[in-house]
């Protein structure tokens, strides 16, 4: 397997490089289309909770300058650049002056573990079940059961959420219908914290597994069905080999390899996904965040959001290129 060569690494930093940088122009360009001015809408919000604001036209100039919108656009375009480099976002026109980078670090940690937590169990689940729906030595039952149950797929997350809460909230009382930890835990690094976290993130997790880890199952059944003909399972068949060792070793380890590459590629489109699912558990994520962010019209945020989505998905996918040749040694890093 060798180590990883210094001229494929570089090439693919390259191209990482160069996926955000056009990711990040596209974020930048798209909101400037928008006749929308961000000044008048930070000038909107202070009028509405004070009434008429004298010196209105120096007010919003002055605005203009701290957002930095009212320079040349390629300035404006050089700076925000330079800024993104560093997470600096600018500042939020709905919670006008705090800054960008504020309100997404305060969401962050809490978006990672409910989608870390989430994507992991419905990786293991979805292509457990999707790998005994192909296997010959499953009880039938399995077989029936699992297509039975991959009918929530197709409920989306933010319905599955509301029947949870029903039933497990607002029936059996099991779990508190919204908030990411208790009233009366102090936020840090203690047990009990940890526990009030785990104990409000269960419900929007399961939201989350219910309807998505039918994708993993239907696309590992379709991988097992093709690896099942190979010559290598037969002879293993033909060795006398234990037929779970079979499974394990020789159908499900060469059948997960594309699903690997789906799972770096999830990790945006699970937390696009979240935002309904945040929302209505009032969960502080961001979800929650982007979905105000919206109705707020707070374009800063929705680019920030927007940019961190892009920068985890296209890492995730740099990080299992490289470490697809430790999964499956007769992949080589091809010299770029």
């Amino acid at each position: 397997m060798g180590r990883i060569p210094s001229s494929y690494l570089i090439n693919r930093l390259i191209t990482l490089g160069l996926t955000i940088w056009i990711a990040a122009t596209l974020i930048w360009i798209i909101p400037r289309l928008s006749p929308i001015d961000p000044a008048e809408v930070a000038l909107g919000r202070m009028a509405a909770g004070a009434g008429a604001v004298e010196g209105a036209d120096a007010i919003l100039e002055e605005l203009r300058r701290q957002m930095g919108i009212d320079q040349p656009l390629l300035v404006q375009y050089f700076k925000y650049l330079g800024g993104v480099l560093v997470f600096d976002f600018g500042l939020s026109t709905a919670t006008f002056p705090t800054p960008v980078s504020s309100l997404i670090m305060q969401a962050l940690p809490w978006t990672l573990g409910l989608m870390i937590l989430s994507l992991i169990i419905t990786f293991v689940i979805g292509n457990l079940l999707g790998a005994l729906m192909v296997w010959d030595r499953s009880p039938n039952l399995v077989k029936v059961a699992i297509p039975a149950a991959m009918v929530f797929t197709s409920i989306p997350p933010i319905l599955s959420g509301l029947l949870l809460m029903w039933i497990f909230s607002a029936q059996l009382r099991w779990f508190p219908l919204t908030g990411a930890y208790g009233l009366n835990v102090e936020p840090g690094w203690s047990w009990d914290f940890a526990q009030s976290v785990m104990y409000h993130g269960f419900l929007p997790a399961l939201s989350i597994v219910v309807v998505t880890f039918g994708f993993w199952a239907l696309g590992m059944r379709g991988l097992m069905i093709t690896v099942q003909g190979e010559d290598y399972v037969k002879l293993a068949e033909a060795k006398g080999l234990r037929p779970r060792y079979i499974l394990y070793r020789y159908m499900i380890r060469n059948a997960i390899l594309p699903q690997i590459t789906a799972f770096a590629l999830k990790i945006g489109l699970l937390v696009a996904g979240q935002v309904l699912v945040e929302r209505i558990f009032a969960y502080n994520g961001m979800g929650k965040l982007l979905y105000d962010a919206i109705l707020d019209q707070d374009f800063p945020v929705i680019q920030g959001i927007s940019y961190v989505i892009i920068l985890m998905t296209a890492v995730s996918v740099f990080l299992v290129d490289l470490v697809y040749p430790f999964i499956d040694p007769r992949i080589r890093h091809e010299r770029a």
